[in-house]
């Protein structure tokens, strides 16, 4: 089975092509600047690559322009549109209505559109990345995966904030967490390693541009850093992360600034970027750090904790630590950022293993990065979403 994997934004529509059977990858690329001028880039595993601008107002045009992309007969890898038997969307709020992924109908449709005031910047790209195909490719069945459906097995005490409970009620506001499907993947990876799943203490680090960490036990996830919105949590790229509540009525006070101001300081403005001055890239922050730029040094220096903190309340909340898992793009590329994030951690019997650390940078592989002797499994271990997506959406289609 061939699985169309898409992750729609606003202006932009991710996609993969998987052969669900053999779980190759037979094209991948971006269609990207959807309702300004259009762009597609599409690359092929033997290294081809193909760009071209293409007129796309809407994400029914791109999905068009995409199908004549991977038909193409230079740089194609389907001979028609008939080959694919599926398509896999990645969605990032399902709110409490999903638990696992669905095949799309009209009800689920209805109980997306109520996702809107959830996730008000991806909610909507999403049901026209949804209605796009549903255009283009009227009989191919399509499938729902959630960012937050894996945290949907937490404890009531874990993702319900002490406010009154008429906010739940009310306006469903409640810890979601995100990044699910990547904790997931990484986990079920280890539970691999482990040789099982029961019995099972696991901490994911999802650690990016957005970042966050998850406690799973048994295989479920019961506690993660990212709560209503991705907001909370750790210190991010942009993302100020878990602040005092009453920080954001004050400055709102004091700068006169509206919700909307405020979303956006507290978004677009903080983290990496905001302590810095210089940047959300943590690769200008390295540059930076080595030049001794004292603001650079407090920004990384704010993350390491937090990863360091965060890490050392899950190990509490589940009685221990079996493994933990560094995945996403400064998990995996940053030998640094998780050397000191587990430093002096030698009381949980975390022992680090500098030469295997060190090498598990920009490689596809997963690897061990905790020393023979460490009581504590640590694993650098490379996410994967879109194959998951991909496994959900032919399971699903399948039955």
């Amino acid at each position: 089975m061939k699985v169309l994997v898409v992750n729609a934004g606003s202006s932009s529509l991710k996609y993969q092509l998987i052969d669900s059977e053999t779980e190759n990858v037979l094209g991948k690329g971006l269609c990207e600047r959807i309702g300004i001028d259009g762009r597609i880039e599409h690359k092929l595993p033997d290294g081809r690559k193909m760009k071209k601008d293409a007129a796309m107002p809407n994400h029914a045009e791109a999905m068009k322009i995409l199908i004549d992309v991977l038909t193409d007969k230079e740089y194609g890898c389907i001979e028609s549109m008939d080959e694919i038997s599926a398509v896999g969307h990645r969605v990032v709020h399902g709110g409490d209505y999903f638990s696992g992924s669905v095949i799309v109908t009209d009800d689920v449709i209805s109980k997306l559109e109520n996702c809107r005031d959830l996730a008000p910047l991806h909610t909507p790209p999403a049901l026209m990345g949804i209605a796009g195909c549903t255009e283009v490719m009227k009989n191919v069945p399509q499938v729902l995966v959630f960012d937050t459906a894996f945290h949907q097995t937490m404890p009531d005490y874990a993702y319900m904030y002490a406010l009154p409970y008429e906010a739940y009620e009310k306006y469903k506001i409640r810890r979601y967490g995100f990044h699910g499907t990547s904790h997931r993947f990484v986990s079920a990876e280890m539970c691999k390693i482990l040789g099982k799943t029961e019995g099972t203490k696991i901490i994911t680090c999802h650690l990016g541009n957005g970042s966050s960490i998850t406690a799973v036990k048994d295989g479920k996830s019961v506690d993660t850093t990212m709560g209503f919105t991705p907001l909370e949590g750790l210190e991010m790229g942009t993302r100020c992360g878990s602040i005092d509540p009453a920080i954001v009525t004050f400055l709102m006070e004091k700068e006169n600034m509206t919700p909307s101001e405020m979303s956006n300081y507290l978004n677009k403005k903080s983290g990496l970027l905001g302590v810095s001055g210089i940047s959300s890239d943590s690769r200008d922050i390295e540059d930076a750090i080595a030049k001794g730029h004292e603001k650079a040094i407090l920004a990384n220096n704010i993350m390491v904790y937090e990863i360091k903190k965060y890490i050392g309340s899950y190990a509490a909340a589940m009685g221990g630590v079996d493994a933990i898992v560094f995945t996403a793009g400064l998990g995996e590329n940053n030998p640094d950022l998780r050397k000191a994030a587990l430093s002096d951690m030698e009381f949980l019997g975390i022992k680090i293993d500098d030469e295997m650390n060190k090498k598990a940078f920009r490689q596809s592989d997963i690897i061990k990065i905790s020393t023979a002797d460490s009581k504590v499994d640590v694993y650098v271990i490379p996410t994967n979403e879109e194959l998951v997506i991909a496994r959900d959406t032919a399971e699903l289609i399948g039955k």
